[in-house]
């Protein structure tokens, strides 16, 4: 693998690779296949992970937030599986500090899994750090592949914003995160129209770590074999491409957006990072981007369980000086 055989970290390996994501899916020549290849490669964040073998690197993900799942169920303060809507797996979690208050910062959270797999059921890594500064955590469901198409995820995902918002009215702001697919889906609020959803969200900030912005790359991979997903869906669900095309603008500039990747994450999740902080930038967001230093795809979000890891009081810094 290319990890393996090169010195070089994946950030700068970003600015060496051919364009993979240039590929078309009928008639490929045969030199058009080790790109391809190459383009599965990046887009499979198991095998970048160093620390341990990528299966079992993936197996200790689901524990760690299985663990953080349980305990933060058993210890804190919760109302779970709230529906937010009329689907079956349109549920969340909702955790809440000891002191009792509506008139809370509310953090919401995305689960990853390209979304195919995942749970908020194994999803509350930073529950009790956070509740214990006074910080209400929701975990959000959304129907996964293949009984979800993305349109369906996308819509679901601002539903569940809406939900809290007329749920918490008095709420000191909402605060987005998203991990890897989920991070897709959180940044897709961005465009968000909420005229049809009667309410517009007290939107305070986001935390978009580890993501994909442009889909297009993801079509000719195996990730895409349960989302059946077309070069139109993926360009229509592509938060980088809206950026470029329809210049959209922020509802609130002072909004702060942080674009978070692991040291560890392939070249191609650090390009997709990089450009969309920048063309966030370019569209008058107040977007930062950030490197987290000798983590990888899976620690990123494992380590939110810590209250002083480097994200959890990024994350905590940016809510609290709020107030």
């Amino acid at each position: 693998m290319l990890q393996r055989t090169l010195s070089l970290s994946p950030a700068s390996l970003v600015f060496l690779l051919p364009p993979l994501w240039e590929l078309t899916s009928e008639g490929e020549k045969p030199s058009e296949l080790p790109k391809k290849k190459e383009l599965e490669n990046q887009y499979a964040p198991s095998r970048w992970v160093i620390r341990m073998g990528a299966e079992e690197a993936l197996r200790t993900y689901k524990q760690i937030g299985i663990e953080a799942t349980r305990k933060a169920r058993d210890t804190c303060r919760s109302q779970l599986h709230v529906p937010y809507g009329d689907g079956d797996g349109e549920k969340m979690d909702i955790y809440f500090p000891d002191q009792a208050s509506v008139a809370l910062p509310f953090f919401v959270f995305f689960h990853g899994g390209y979304w195919q797999s995942g749970s908020k059921d194994e999803s509350a890594f930073m529950v009790n750090p956070l509740t214990a500064q006074g910080v209400a955590v929701v975990i959000v469901a959304y129907d996964i592949a293949p009984k979800g198409t993305l349109d369906r995820m996308v819509d679901q995902v601002a539903r569940s914003i809406a939900f809290v918002e007329k749920r918490y009215p008095s709420n000191k702001g909402i605060y987005l995160c998203g991990h890897s697919a989920g991070a897709h889906l959180a940044a897709m609020v961005l465009l968000t129209n909420w005229t049809k959803h009667g309410v517009t969200p007290n939107l305070r900030g986001f935390f978009l770590v580890s993501g994909v912005y442009d889909l297009q790359p993801l079509v000719f991979t195996s990730q895409n074999a349960p989302l059946l997903m077309t070069l139109e869906d993926a360009q229509r669900n592509s938060p980088q491409r809206h950026l470029e095309v329809a210049r959209a603008q922020p509802v609130d500039p002072a909004c702060p957006v942080l674009v978070a990747v692991g040291q560890h994450d392939s070249p191609e999740f650090h390009r997709q990072s990089r450009e969309f902080q920048q063309a966030l930038c370019r569209g008058g967001w107040r977007a930062s981007f950030e490197e987290l230093r000798d983590v990888d795809h899976f620690e990123i979000i494992e380590n939110l369980t810590q209250k002083d890891y480097a994200l959890t009081q990024i994350i905590l810094k940016t809510i609290l000086q709020e107030f």
